[in-house]
């Protein structure tokens, strides 16, 4: 499982596909995976209810990146009271954690940010994180590549990463017997509030623990056989790049089955200088209609378009254990929880579901549904991933067409 998150909705007119089916016309948004096009779906049609205003007022944007994965509304704060609920991706993490040394993997490009006032009263938790271990708890995605390498191998050169990893998880053990028994000590001592946080430390401990646990029984990995990244890259597009080439490795060593990139954050106004858009992308992302607008962000979906063929590419081209491409035994959601950027809008939403789950999914068309949740799209992940869930977010069935 895979899911990419794109900010401030997209070009309506370019992204929607004409027809159905097999013999759908896609977008000019699609241009640049046109060749892939029998390895995806375009999905039209699903909602996110719990991402509109309701009685809540203003915070789109950071009520969108908290529903996206999760299907559930945020509790309008800006304080440590956040509340939302658990994300698909964590839902699945929970199930096979004990099958790979790490149950997920979440990056971003953007900044890391789990408090303040970020969104008309909406904590900076909801709207730099899209993946939630429980309704209090984000988990915090790393933007540094070199960071994310060394998480997963270790670091070094090719000959040291082995006994360096091993060397970090036994220096983890150690440490946390200490840590553990004066936490647990700490927490006899603290009010409702301070205790929830300990809580929330302790449950940080307790995952890392596992790891090693996991490390132990599973073995250090195979090495990839590439050096660590430097460094971010010169460039946002280098930057996208260089952490999908770690998800692909992840996927390639077996390291997690489950990955979320935050592409950029929502409500994001950086300028895309290396494709010619001075503007701010929020900014232009309110459009009014205008048409040089307009051609602007459809500059920008086209942007963020190659890069996830990038990362499809890169995908089809690794064998998996059975013969087939990691791009056919897994399930991509690539999309925004914002349709329309000057509406704000969160009904037929853009959608696209790659990779063909092992052989569940019938790729290569333009499937049209009628105003279901995006969390029903979630249920069939969920199943195909051979999990029986009874619900999820604000599910009311199983997204079948698929």
């Amino acid at each position: 499982m895979a899911y990419l998150y794109v900010p401030n909705g997209v070009n309506l007119e370019n992204w929607r596909p004409s027809g159905s089916g097999s013999s759908y016309r896609a977008g000019e948004t699609f241009a640049p995976v046109e060749h892939l096009k029998d390895h995806y779906q375009v999905l039209s049609g699903l909602n996110h209810e719990n991402a509109t205003n309701g009685n809540d007022g203003p915070g789109d944007h950071a009520r969108g990146s908290a529903t996206f994965l999760t299907g559930q509304r945020a509790k309008k704060t800006a304080g440590s009271d956040i509340e939302l609920g658990i994300s698909v991706d964590q839902v699945a993490a929970n199930a096979a954690h004990d099958l790979t040394r790490f149950p997920s993997l979440e990056l971003t490009t953007a900044g890391v940010r789990k408090s303040g006032n970020c969104d008309s009263g909406y904590s900076c938790a909801y709207q730099y994180n899209i993946s939630w271990r429980s309704k209090t708890q984000p988990m915090t995605p790393e933007a540094d590549p070199r960071a994310v390498f060394e998480r997963l191998f270790g670091s070094g050169d090719l000959k040291e990463r082995a006994n360096s990893l091993g060397q970090r998880y036994a220096s983890k053990r150690s440490l946390l017997d200490f840590v553990e028994e004066d936490a647990r000590a700490l927490h006899r001592h603290l009010g409702r509030n301070d205790r929830q946080k300990m809580d929330e430390y302790l449950t940080g401990v307790r995952e890392i623990e596992r790891q090693i646990e996991k490390v132990e029984a599973l073995g250090l990995p195979s090495d990839p056989g590439v050096d660590a990244p430097q460094d971010r890259g010169s460039s946002h597009s280098e930057h996208m790049k260089l952490l999908m080439d770690m998800m692909v490795l992840a996927f390639k060593t077996d390291s997690t089955r489950i990955s979320t990139f935050i592409m950029e954050r929502e409500g994001s106004n950086r300028s895309l200088q290396e494709i010619g858009v001075s503007e701010g992308h929020h900014s232009l992302s309110h459009h009014q209609g205008k048409k040089s607008n307009l051609e602007k962000i459809a500059k920008i979906d086209r942007y963020y378009m190659e890069h996830f063929a990038y990362y499809l590419d890169k995908m089809n081209a690794v064998e998996d254990i059975d013969g087939k491409s990691l791009l056919h035994n897994s399930m991509i959601v690539y999309g925004s929880c914002i349709a329309d950027g000057n509406r704000h809008n969160n009904d037929n939403i853009p959608v696209v579901l790659a990779g063909h789950g092992g052989g569940a999914f019938k790729a290569g068309r333009h499937v049209e549904v009628d105003g279901i949740p995006m969390s029903n799209l979630y249920m069939r992940m969920l199943k195909e991933f051979g999990l029986d869930e009874r619900n999820f977010g604000d599910s009311n069935g199983i997204l079948k067409k698929v």
